[in-house]
Order: structure tokens, then sequence, then C-alpha cells
């Protein structure tokens, strides 16, 4: 538990950036139009491609006991996997409507 406080006191910085951006990409995103959302979906995934390739480095460079590290990372590939999938679905059906019928 000791380790788990350090770990906060440590990187406070960052943590509070976590939060800040996070708020901060709700409210953009939020305010965006229908029609700009299959382009932000597209750098959303390329985004999503290197948080899973960091979270892969991160996972192999972690000690064996440092379990709040590899949960992390793997969390974060894990959640990057699904957006990356689940955006190209949705982007391929949008690219869809776009075709010709014949």
């Amino acid at each position: 538990m000791l380790e788990l406080l350090d770990f906060f006191k440590e990187n406070i910085l960052f943590i509070n950036l976590l939060i800040m951006t996070s708020y901060l990409g709700f409210e953009i995103i939020s305010k965006v139009p229908a029609v700009l959302h299959t382009p932000l979906m597209s750098g959303s995934n390329a985004i999503s491609g290197i948080v899973i390739i960091g979270a892969i480095i991160l996972v192999r460079q972690a000690e064996t006991t440092d379990y709040l590290t590899l949960i992390l990372g793997t969390i974060a590939i894990v959640l990057g996997t699904i957006n990356v999938v689940g955006g190209h679905a949705v982007t391929n059906r949008m690219l869809e409507m776009f075709k010709n019928k014949n």
C-alpha cells in the first residue's frame, strides 16, 4: 500500500495532466459536428495504434514483480486494440455508403 502512495506522490503531475486532458478531450469531441466524425476517427485510430505500441514496449520492459505496470500496460493494449478494431469496422461501414450500388 505504501508503494502505491509513493507512486501517486511521484506522479501527481502526470495524474493531473491525465485528468485535465481527458476532460478537455471530452469537451472538444462532444462539440464536433457529425460531418467530421470519420476523419477524426481515422486520427483516433492512428493514436490508438501508437498507444498499443507504447504499451507493448512498457510491458516488455517492466519487471516481473511490477504488477501495477503490467496491469496498466495490459489494459492499455486491450483498450487500444478494441478502439482500433472498432474504428476500422465503423470507418469501413461508413465508406460502404459512398460506393456505387451497381
